[in-house]
């Protein structure tokens, strides 16, 4: 009796019953508000007032405002959670257990609202408005009736079909081929063979446009420097100016080929990873059972990594439904190969026609939704079946 007495005695206090400290709480509210009072008045100084910072030389410039972006944002993030941290320790214990873990998800809530929702609710409005946005077109659903009345348009989303049809799957085959080839390799030549076809990831879509446009170069004349061009001649054939040639739609396969060649990979990896989390049991049992490698792989590896191959097809799937960079800087459009994303562009930039690139934007939303809505179900699907 007399040690539970003892035990109850010196028991830390209930978390839960624990007073408010309005000293906390005090401290905590102001400097949550200086903070980012702080913050946000430091980026905007850094966004619209750059010579503030200015060194004199350009290439420091950009470097001291970068440090400074760095610490603005990495420190002020770090000090603002610790302040939001000692503003809800001071709240009575049940109210400060209750709102802890919305004080810490709450930001990151904010910052989506405002980066991403808050400027799509606000492109939707746009997209009923005339060019320059001030007033609302009329009638309210003009901007979509010339979007989808244009024969541009209709061009475009036949070409952004093509490359849904043609991008998407081309990477995961190609992907999948190099994943198994290199499983059979020896670990040193798998390794450096990865590397190699993993390289191009590292390289921006303008990079990489840049490195094929010397590819496609077509000069008149003898002298070629593209690498097209003179193994056609080298071969006999006629030099031509590959991003020109409409017919077939060859200028955008040869446009596709680009982002393949960026995408295979992203897709070896993660099929290879897959390929590799195969139980190694039903293997050597399908072999012992007199199966050949080619059933085994078609009957038993293929089945099991579905999962992987559907993941990897939907994420280049959304990635070249929103495809703008490459056609940017190869063709800008021209010769029949435009997509929505430089549609929108152009009709923004190009043509100041507000109202009209927001639909552009809009209907681009709706088309990638339902893909965007079945990538979440079957990530969902996949991990309550771990």
């Amino acid at each position: 009796m007399s040690v539970a007495v003892e035990s109850a005695a010196v028991a830390p206090p209930d978390k839960a019953q624990s007073p408010a400290d309005p000293k906390k709480i005090l401290i905590g509210a102001v400097s949550m508000i200086v903070v980012g009072w702080f913050v946000g008045n430091g980026f905007l100084a850094l966004a619209y007032y750059p010579q503030w910072f200015a060194m004199g030389v350009p290439v420091l410039d950009k470097i001291v405002q970068a440090l400074l972006a760095m610490v603005l944002g990495i420190g002020g993030a770090f000090l603002f959670f610790y302040c939001m941290n000692v503003f809800v320790e001071g709240l009575p214990g049940r109210i400060g257990q209750f709102l802890m873990p919305y004080a810490w998800i709450l930001p990151g809530y904010f910052t989506i609202g405002l980066l991403l929702l808050y400027p799509t609710i606000q492109t939707v409005n746009y997209s009923f408005a005339n060019k320059d946005s001030t007033a609302y077109a009329s009638p309210w659903y003009q901007n979509y009736a010339d979007v989808l009345g244009s024969q541009e348009f209709l061009r475009t989303i036949g070409n952004n079909v093509l490359w849904l049809l043609i991008v998407p799957a081309t990477t995961v085959v190609i992907g999948l081929l190099v994943a198994v080839l290199a499983d059979r390799l020896a670990p040193k030549g798998e390794a450096v063979s990865k590397a190699l076809i993993f390289m191009p990831m590292a390289i921006s879509f303008v990079g990489a446009s840049t490195i094929w446009g010397f590819i496609y170069d077509y000069k008149s004349g003898d002298t070629q420097i593209g690498l097209l061009n003179a193994i056609v001649k080298s071969l006999g054939g006629e030099p031509q100016s590959w991003l020109t040639i409409d017919k077939w739609a060859l200028n955008s396969l040869l446009l596709m080929v680009i982002v393949v060649w960026l995408q295979v990979g992203y897709a070896m990896v993660l099929l290879s990873t897959a390929i590799k989390n195969v139980p190694d049991e039903t293997l050597e049992a399908a072999r012992i059972d007199g199966a050949s490698e080619f059933k085994i792989f078609f009957l038993i590896i293929l089945p099991q990594m579905l999962g992987t191959i559907i993941t990897v097809f939907v994420t280049v799937f959304i990635m070249v439904m929103k495809i703008f960079d490459i056609v940017y800087v190869m063709t800008n459009g021209n010769f029949k190969t435009n997509v929505i994303a430089n549609l929108f562009f152009q009709e923004l930039f190009v043509q100041r026609n507000a109202g009209k690139a927001s639909a552009i934007v809009v209907i681009l939303l709706i088309a990638v939704l339902p893909v965007l809505i079945f990538q979440v179900r079957h990530f969902r699907r996949e991990e309550a079946e771990r």
